[in-house]
């Protein structure tokens, strides 16, 4: 039995959750605390959280950090989301919030919160594999942003973030000193351009049958009337009631506070217009929280738990999609991942990269060709820019930027670390890891430099300080044999191993 404790330090309240993790009896929440403190509408306006706030939720933190050691937890984990994110002295302010209450917290991109969050659905098991069969988005309304995530028929096809989280559209709408009575036009109107955008992009004449919905209201609100999950038709007639009753009768009978019944109302008006805009037939209010999906992830890497769900397959899978959207050739990209991860398992003992280093790998195969959607002569620097502007579900930041170099490298002159000019967050580690994918990749590249899969089967092998390619009889092979010399250069500079390529005898 693990004692593990998820803080979640978010735009409108910090949440702490204690779980119990066993083998057995899988992950049961022990307790639930959360604490009131609006943090977003500091930091969406003014860059900085004030100085009430800062003490506040380092007393905050502080009680938390007392629960824990209440319950013996042997470890925890802290977020801090977009408006720890949108911060811009946030270095400060975190040092600040450990040193009063002994609690680090770390601050995780929109992908990586998204990510945890999807993963605490996931967590549901078969439930949440039956709901992705037919199409379905799952609908994540944070405080300071919207992300809407697309499967088709299982498959992760795409995921786009807007900035329309609810503490966000409350405060716009406040700013224009609405009535309650004007919010659900008012909200409907912002929300509605860049939902009908999402269509046009993603899915054209397409329904989603199935709306999953993660929030801090609406799917609460649906579970204290016993309707974890309802028809549109029901949800019509729960939104209906709720705009035709008075909201401090509802406050009063949920234990709500005027502001938090504002922002179950706007959610409400949310997910009404995307399921009608959607055409969506069921609706699945889960009440999981990003705790939740931290401790999922704890459990997981930990290997308490067994996955419930090929996770890597869904960050691929969304590469892939990407890949298309930028008219990238699936054949090429398969052949170029094949020979990639072949390299990759061969010089194991020597670049000593493991398995998230590998899906960044196969990551970068996919994408590798991206830039040509823009430019055929320059198609490292455009294929770079593409991939730091478009958001991979699952990978950090940090992840992308090495995603991105890795593609950018790949066809232009490498740049050592010690060479920078641009200003960046990756340390040497992480360049050496840049390094030696660029190496793989680069080599792949070469091998298939006709473009006719010719080495789609070949055998690598070690021996001293050589790595022989052996490809199958017949091939002709005479133009890849004469123009790697450059990327064998590379490779054997960085991973120290000369590249033989030899043609079987059989």
């Amino acid at each position: 039995m693990h004692t593990f404790a998820a803080v979640d330090v978010g735009s409108y309240e910090l949440g702490l959750k204690i779980f119990e993790i066993s083998r057995g009896r899988g992950i049961r929440e022990v307790d639930h605390l959360e604490r009131r403190i609006d943090l977003g509408s500091d930091t969406f306006y003014t860059g900085k959280i004030s100085h009430r706030h800062v003490l506040q939720v380092g007393e905050v933190l502080r009680d938390f950090h007392s629960i824990m050691e209440t319950y013996r937890c042997e470890d925890y984990k802290a977020y801090g989301t977009s408006a720890i994110r949108e911060m811009t002295n946030a270095s400060l302010v975190l040092r600040q919030w450990e040193q009063m209450s002994g609690i680090h917290v770390d601050v995780i991109s929109n992908s990586e919160q998204r990510f945890l969050d999807y993963k605490s659905v996931a967590s549901r098991g078969q439930q949440f594999n039956d709901f992705i069969k037919e199409s379905c988005a799952i609908v994540d309304i944070g405080g300071g942003s919207l992300q809407i995530s697309w499967f088709d028929e299982d498959r992760l096809s795409a995921t786009q973030n807007m900035p329309l989280g609810v503490l966000r559209l409350y405060d716009r709408v406040r700013q224009i000193d609405a009535r309650t009575d004007q919010f659900e036009g008012l909200v409907e109107e912002i929300v509605g351009a860049q939902i009908e955008t999402f269509k046009k992009l993603y899915l054209g004449a397409r329904k989603i049958h199935n709306l999953i919905i993660i929030d801090d209201h609406m799917s609460n609100f649906m579970q204290s009337r016993g309707m974890e999950i309802v028809s549109a038709e029901k949800l019509q007639v729960l939104l209906s009631q709720t705009r035709e009753s008075s909201l401090h009768n509802i406050g009063s009978s949920l234990g709500l506070s005027d502001e938090a019944l504002n922002l179950l109302y706007i959610t409400g008006i949310m997910v009404n217009y995307i399921c009608r805009s959607f055409g969506a037939d069921k609706i699945w209010g889960t009440g999981v929280t990003l705790c939740d999906g931290i401790a999922y992830e704890y459990a997981e890497k930990h290997r308490i738990l067994p996955p419930s769900h090929d996770f890597d397959e869904d960050i691929l899978a969304c590469t892939s999609e990407i890949s298309k959207r930028y008219m990238g050739s699936e054949t090429r990209s398969d052949t170029l991942e094949t020979i990639a991860t072949k390299i990759f398992d061969a010089t194991k003992k020597i670049h000593g990269m493991g398995a998230r280093e590998k899906l960044l790998l196969r990551i970068s195969a996919r994408l590798h060709d991206c830039g040509k959607y823009i430019s055929m002569a320059n198609i490292g620097e455009c294929g770079y820019d593409i991939i730091m502007a478009t958001e991979i579900i699952g990978l950090s930041h940090k992840e992308r930027e090495i995603v991105a170099n890795v593609v950018r490298y790949n066809h232009s002159e490498f740049v050592y670390y010690e060479e920078q000019e641009n200003v960046t967050d990756l340390d040497l580690d992480s360049y050496m890891t840049i390094t030696n994918l660029t190496a793989i990749l680069q080599l792949a590249n070469g091998l298939d430099r006709s473009h006719k899969q010719k080495f789609g089967d070949i055998r690598i092998q070690v021996r001293g300080d050589k790595m022989v390619i052996t490809v199958r009889q017949g091939v002709d092979i005479t133009l890849e044999k004469g123009m790697i010399k450059h990327r064998a250069d590379f490779f054997e500079e960085v991973l120290g191993l000369t590249p033989v390529i030899r043609q079987s005898n059989r």
